[in-house]
């Protein structure tokens, strides 16, 4: 049998979830006791929502007066303290028939892994890899925008670090001689920025990647980066 709110939306049969404790069903969500534990500090406890969307939100209740709310799996193992952090889908667990489950053990993944899924694929080129638009960095000296191509690693990374930097300007770039003398792109020529879909795309998921192997890079200590590769953790 099939339960859900009145107006919800129904995820999950009984069958699936089993005697997960805490289990509360919302609207667009389910609800469950979750936990994550350290060896030096013990079990830090807080509330999973499971969004239909593949959306993963975790309320912490590790002390009474936490005020830690709306954190990401690979963030609440980050607040627990877990000495071997990095690999959340195995150290956070759910509690099912009385005994500490690994959430990569239960189906509360299902919709989580189905939206990492499409978003791997939705913005594939022809050939197989990311397609990634062309971006634009203002330069500090001359204000003018200057274009990254981002085709491969390399140049994903030269344009990760420009951002990165506050004072980038136009003699920084590696490639295309450009001075600030040189002058801009006109507007008629920008909005062409190298989508397989549309020349003239603002931005759809063809081109518009928020995260690959090719964009985010493990050596990099930005928040960003971080979380990519906490996130991409099996």
């Amino acid at each position: 049998m099939e339960n859900g709110d009145a107006d919800g939306v129904v995820m999950f049969i009984d069958e699936e979830l089993g005697e997960i404790s805490g289990l509360q069903r919302r609207e667009d969500y389910i609800e469950v006791t979750c936990g994550c534990t350290s060896h030096r500090y013990g079990d830090a406890v807080g509330r999973l929502r499971v969004f239909s969307g593949g959306d993963l939100e975790i309320s912490c209740e590790c002390t009474p007066g936490c005020q830690e709310d709306k954190l990401t799996p690979a963030a609440f193992e980050k607040h627990s303290g877990r000495e071997t952090a990095r690999k959340w889908k195995s150290n956070v667990w759910v509690i099912v028939q009385g005994e500490k489950v690994p959430l990569s053990k239960t189906v509360l993944l299902k919709y989580y892994d189905l939206a990492s899924k499409n978003a791997k694929s939705s913005h594939k080129s022809h050939n197989g890899r990311p397609c990634h638009r062309d971006e634009f960095v203002r330069c500090t000296r001359c204000n003018k925008e200057r274009r990254f191509r981002l085709r491969t690693k390399e140049e994903c990374r030269i344009h990760h670090d420009a951002l990165a930097d506050l004072n980038w300007k136009c003699a920084d770039l590696p490639f295309d001689k450009i001075t600030c003398d040189d002058e801009e792109e006109r507007a008629s020529r920008k909005v062409y920025r190298g989508c397989s879909r549309s020349p003239t795309c603002r931005g759809c998921t063809s081109c518009v990647c928020f995260g690959c192997d090719i964009c985010r890079f493990s050596d990099c200590n930005c928040q960003t980066c971080s979380d990519f590769t906490r996130n991409a953790e099996t």
